[in-house]
């Protein structure tokens, strides 16, 4: 049965048109939402395993912006990199789709969690952007987060189904207890019908992926790198929108982020974790134009 969207009807007034675009040899699929003429332009970057739906109650909640959200090669219906799936191959991809769409001009770059690795690679590495916007940041090695723990039973059940035979491995990676878990781990809100509409966009959007490679080489890229790491070769305006319970960084964590940054302002937006984009997206709109409407011209 499925489950209405609590953002449904905001989402229905948001013009949206559907592409496909070859990027470094292969094809990504992107949306374009809102005013195709907008002279502001967002390219939204969604996590590890989820695609462009992830984003879309933020996008329900921003106006007056062309918004363009891609599926991360691999995933949703974009076909995988011709190279590896790494934090360089996946850099070089945003690089050359933002030249690709944003032909003559400059986007601001938006990335959640590992989006927000994504990105921030991508703009350390040269990507010319007016600002860059990083919802729930990976601050710190996720290893070292507030609930370690789990992510090193996620090395375990990713190591495991690198290990089993192809098909096995492959189905070990969407199952859809597994995604059940990770989802109400996730999930902070208490708020019933929210909560069952989060896992229930989980279960559609979380094991689209092409391949058992993908997926692993997406999660050792996810491991092994955070925002920390390229912060200090970052000097556009950022803004940084992390939560008081987020599972993965802790709120310490995103203070000491913040300070790498030559230019950057941290909101911490409290009674929520590591889904502010499924819970507050609202929150995270209001802050983002805030942000935008404050940047020099």
């Amino acid at each position: 049965m499925a489950v209405t969207s609590p953002y449904e009807a905001l989402l229905r007034r948001v013009p949206v048109r559907e592409h496909t675009t070859p990027v470094l040899g292969t094809t990504t699929a992107w949306w374009e939402y809102g005013d195709p003429d907008a002279t502001t332009t967002i390219v939204l970057v969604h996590g590890f395993r989820g695609d462009h739906h992830g984003l879309e109650p933020v996008v329900a909640h921003l106006s007056g912006y062309r918004l363009v959200a891609p599926d991360l090669p691999g995933f949703g219906e974009s076909e995988s990199l011709v190279s590896a799936h790494d934090i360089p191959g996946y850099s070089a991809w945003l690089r050359a789709f933002i030249d690709a769409v944003v032909p003559g001009g400059e986007a601001i770059i938006l990335g959640h969690s590992f989006g927000s690795i994504v990105s921030s690679a991508a703009v350390a590495d040269g990507l010319r952007t007016p600002a860059l916007i990083l919802v729930n940041p990976i601050a710190a090695p996720a290893l070292a987060g507030p609930r370690g723990v789990l992510t090193r039973l996620a090395v375990f059940y990713y190591w495991a189904a690198a290990a089993l035979p192809e098909r096995i491995g492959f189905a070990v990676l969407r199952s859809r207890l597994v995604v059940r878990i990770m989802s109400e781990a996730m999930a902070k809100t208490r708020e019933r019908s929210l909560r069952t509409w989060i896992h229930a966009q989980h279960q559609l959007y979380f094991s689209r992926f092409a391949s058992r490679r993908v997926v692993l080489e997406a999660f050792r890229a996810s491991v092994s790198a955070d925002v920390s790491m390229v912060a200090d070769r970052i000097v556009v305006p950022t803004l940084l929108i992390a939560a008081e319970r987020d599972d993965i960084t802790p709120v310490a964590a995103q203070h000491r982020l913040q300070r790498q940054f030559a230019d950057a302002r941290l909101e911490i937006i409290p009674s929520v974790g590591h889904l502010i984009h499924y819970e507050v997206p609202e929150a995270a709109a209001g802050y983002i134009d805030d942000f935008l409407a404050r940047r020099p011209a």
